[in-house]
């Protein structure tokens, strides 16, 4: 039996951008006006902020520079193992989902559809269910049943497929390195490993293959979250 959450929720959003963080806080107040909104700009400082204070569940982003989302979740997870995660994305692939709730994850929406479900998606998630963006459902659950041939690049850790994004966007070993707190040798050695795996000859080749696969960073603040509804 799925219990009833606290309320009223103590929430804390995890973003690089204020303009996302914002965006859903007012989402969130607007819904609800007695939630607790907290914001952390950065994994780290996330971590602070849960180890000073008492949440009912973290919003995290999955796509930050230095701590990505999925290592401060596997993070949150050692320390924090009562905190119920809802994972934020720009991601609409199956394969970021389904990476997100292996790590541990309560829930997964894309940044396109949460002016529509993050509330319902807080709520499933602080009750103790487990969310998915609707269209992503069928597809997390296709990939679970084994219905489709796996991807080459599903083989790829989640450093390694952050630096391929990376890479594929045409970011420079440099930019990388100082972007995920690597040193340019790392990145090297993580594009070299990538390379090999997916039997890629260079990085022109990598770089089509990834943007076949949608593989590639996306800069852009989505519509909903830079244009939240008035609170």
């Amino acid at each position: 039996m799925i219990a009833e959450p606290r309320s009223p929720l103590s929430i804390l959003i995890v973003d690089d951008h204020a303009i996302v963080r914002e965006g859903l806080k007012r989402i969130l107040e607007s819904t609800h006006t007695a939630w607790g909104v907290a914001e952390a700009d950065s994994g780290f400082e996330a971590l602070e902020l849960l180890r000073t204070g008492a949440f009912d569940i973290a919003i995290m982003d999955l796509s930050m520079p230095g701590m990505n989302g999925l290592e401060l979740l596997r993070r949150v997870r050692a320390e924090f193992p009562r905190l119920r995660v809802l994972m934020l994305s720009m991601h609409a692939e199956e394969q970021y989902a389904m990476r997100a709730f292996k790590a541990g994850a309560n829930g997964y929406v894309t940044k396109d559809s949460a002016t529509r479900e993050l509330a319902a998606a807080v709520r499933k998630v602080a009750e103790g269910g487990t969310y998915v963006t609707a269209s992503l459902a069928e597809r997390v659950i296709t990939q679970l049943n084994g219905a489709r041939e796996p991807l080459r690049h599903e083989c790829l850790s989640d450093r390694e497929i952050e630096v391929l994004r990376r890479l594929v966007a045409g970011h420079r070993p440099t930019d990388i390195a100082n972007a995920l707190h690597l040193s340019v040798k790392t990145v090297s050695t993580h594009k070299s490993r990538i390379l090999d795996r997916l039997q890629l000859p260079n990085l022109a080749a990598l770089i089509r293959y990834g943007v076949a696969n949608g593989l590639g960073m996306e800069d852009a603040l989505p519509e909903p979250l830079a244009h939240p509804p008035a609170s």
